[in-house]
């Protein structure tokens, strides 16, 4: 068994952290699970790691989601755990409650989910059920109570504000000349929080997202 700082150790290695610590009664945990524990990447650790990866390589569908899954599942298999994904369950698990229920992860201005450490770059990778219970991180403070908020108006187009989000003129730009910079550097309103910033995450990562996001 292992405790938290086990559990961050060995997904360090993996260029991965633990993002957040969900107890049992906070949020629904399928079948006999009393904690999850969600797995991030590890910026800027993680984008070097896994370029070098065999799923980055072999020129596939669906690289990171692949590696994922391998990673994660002896991850997973090493500590004791079942390993959770965001992707390829039907339904779903609900990762979004998950880090809303961490006390790490909140509901931004523009509604995308807003990390103490990763800001709008939030994202999980995947997690680890456990049938004992972890210990949780810290408390953190939301950023954005202190945040002028220019995430607010920060999508060149308006399709991403408090508002909600106009999924088609956000492609439609991105597919325009002005949009490149969107696709080269990531989403602009992601990129205008003060704490995404600090962040640390690849250029070369947030354009990879885009292109399996725009394609």
């Amino acid at each position: 068994m292992s405790g938290l700082a086990q559990i961050e150790q060995a997904a360090q290695s993996l260029g991965l952290r633990v993002a957040g610590s969900v107890p049992k009664g906070s949020a629904p945990m399928p079948g006999d699970l009393r904690s999850i524990v969600l797995l991030s990447p590890d910026e800027p650790a993680f984008w070097p790691h896994f370029t070098q990866s065999p799923e980055y390589r072999d020129g596939q569908p669906d690289p990171m989601d692949r590696w994922s899954f391998r990673v994660i599942r002896a991850l997973a298999e090493e500590l004791g755990a079942e390993a959770l994904f965001p992707f390829g369950t039907v339904p779903p698990h609900p990762f979004y409650t998950w880090a809303l229920a961490s006390g790490q992860v909140w509901s931004s201005p523009v509604q995308f989910l807003v990390g103490a450490r990763s800001g709008l770059w939030a994202s999980f990778r995947g997690a680890l059920g456990f049938a004992r219970a972890v210990g949780p991180l810290p408390p953190r403070e939301k950023p954005c109570e202190a945040c002028a908020k220019p995430c607010a108006t920060a999508c060149p187009v308006g399709a991403l504000t408090p508002a909600g989000y106009d999924v088609d003129s956000c492609h439609a730009y991105l597919d325009s000349d002005a949009g490149q910079d969107c696709m080269t550097n990531g989403c602009a309103v992601r990129r205008a929080c003060p704490i995404s910033a600090a962040f640390g995450r690849d250029p070369a990562q947030s354009a990879f997202h885009m292109r399996h996001f725009h394609k």
